[in-house]
């Protein structure tokens, strides 16, 4: 399958060295297609994680890896086939993902684990029997839906959005613009919800900082300040605010209709 899709096993090498790349792991390495043993050939736990998450997104290995059993014929021979995750089926939420081993990395497990709208990825690596990765394994996700909650990020930025606008908008100033008003908004944010530690949900805190003078003509999506999502010290998101219109500059015939309007109702001092 690997000459056939890049057309040789360093090909397609390249392929996966390429897609790893691609989704940020820094510091794997592929040479083999199957996995064996190579010195050259390493990865992490955490971009295993990465990985997994990644690979998810396609429904078919989503599928795959979820199926516990499965019939298949070859050249007219039938065979009953078993998922080798002892997870599958046995722990709540578990929908996969992959059982492995090698002698040098010993007996491993990435799990997969659903509950209600949570989901959780764990990595076991280099465990000496099966017994002692499903235990690690469960232990983990019994921890993770224990011990952490989910946070709206994205609710909790447009609330205080909302707040700011109310009071800020009005004080920004635009010089030379048909109309002093602007409307902006937020740009796309990419962390919407976020996972803490029961009880430290109040360590979730929203700064936000803008300009306060422009000259116009301000061209539609003009950042004009950001949204910085903390949790404590930690920057966890950073989002633009941005104009939603253009704001556009006084032409002649506008400064034109201002002076008819002052000679017609004169400010008397």
């Amino acid at each position: 399958m690997a000459e056939h899709v890049g057309g040789s096993v360093e090909g397609f090498a390249n392929l996966m060295n390429n897609t790893a790349k691609k989704i940020g792991l820094n510091n794997t390495n592929f040479v083999t297609p199957h996995g064996l043993d190579d010195e050259n050939h390493y990865t992490t736990a955490y971009e295993l994680a990465l990985l997994t998450n990644y690979a998810l997104k396609n429904e078919t290995f989503k599928q795959i890896v979820n199926t516990k059993v499965a019939t298949i014929t070859i050249n007219n021979s039938t065979r009953q086939i078993c998922n080798t995750n002892e997870l599958l089926g046995y722990l709540e939420g578990v929908n996969g993902v992959k059982t492995g081993f090698t002698n040098g990395a010993g007996r491993c497990l990435v799990t997969s684990c659903t509950r209600g709208k949570n989901q959780i990825i764990t990595v076991v690596l280099g465990c000496d029997t099966k017994k002692q990765r499903t235990s690690d394994s469960t232990k983990l996700i019994e921890y993770a839906f224990n011990n952490y909650t989910r946070v709206d990020i994205e609710s909790l930025a447009k609330k205080e959005f909302e707040k700011w606008k109310q009071i800020n908008l009005k004080r920004i100033y635009i010089n030379k613009a048909k109309t002093n008003n602007i409307e902006v908004e937020l740009a796309d944010i990419q962390k919407k919800q976020i996972p803490v530690k029961n009880g430290e949900e109040k360590d979730i805190t929203i700064e936000i900082n803008a300009i306060y003078e422009y000259e116009a003509p301000i061209e539609k999506g003009t950042k004009i300040g950001n949204l910085i999502v903390k949790n404590k010290s930690e920057i966890i998101e950073t989002i633009d605010i941005i104009s939603s219109k253009e704001v556009e500059r006084k032409n002649t015939i506008t400064y034109l209709k201002y002076l008819i309007k002052f000679i017609r109702n004169p400010i008397v001092f």
